[in-house]
């Protein structure tokens, strides 16, 4: 299955894909970690973090051959969770035609809904506990309303697919994920 998580920051989207892996056997591919992990002395590291230390989203330039070239790898052959991606329309659409090419699309989106407040709680937590300088509360402003902006268009592009599944992500993450599996049922 090929299946895409969209939510703001803080939704609860890697939490979730962490637990999928083990129910459905597909990788689970993380953007914001493939880009975090870039080597930070190299050009490309630099670059990166010029973007996601200020909370704004990577280039699609930067983005679409690293998410491509994990796709190529052989534990992807099969599907896996998208998580923190596409940001944009246009990685929404390159990744329509990626796999339209391999005859496939993807099976679902998973839209977790989460309120601003709890969002802030949550990533503010996050930066306590994984010493994460990009959760401060500037940047988690600034991220919410790149999401706003720039991502949310990513959602209306794939209802016009009708794949879509609304989440509501303000629940325990053991609701959250029982949701997610009840709107998977009817999708395989």
């Amino acid at each position: 299955m090929w299946i895409v998580f969209i939510g703001p920051p803080g939704a609860g989207k890697g939490t979730q894909c962490s637990r999928l892996v083990d129910t459905l056997g597909i990788p689970h591919l993380s953007t914001g970690d493939m880009l975090r992990n870039t080597e930070r002395n190299s050009a490309l590291g630099k670059l990166v973090e010029s973007y996601i230390d200020v909370g704004r989203l990577a280039p699609d330039y930067l983005v679409m051959p690293i998410v491509t070239k994990r796709l190529f790898e052989p534990d992807c052959q099969l599907g896996c969770l998208f998580d923190g991606f596409p940001r944009t329309v246009h990685q929404a659409e390159q990744l329509d035609e990626f796999l339209a090419q391999r005859d496939s699309r993807i099976d679902v989106v998973l839209n977790l809904q989460v309120a601003a407040d709890v969002l802030l709680e949550r990533l503010l937590k996050r930066a306590e506990l994984q010493n994460r300088k990009d959760d401060n509360e500037q940047t988690i402003s600034a991220r919410l309303e790149v999401f706003r902006t720039q991502t949310a268009p990513v959602l209306q592009h794939f209802r016009g697919q009708g794949n879509v599944v609304d989440i509501h992500g303000d629940q325990s993450p053991d609701r959250v994920f029982n949701d997610i599996l009840a709107g998977l049922t009817g999708r395989k």
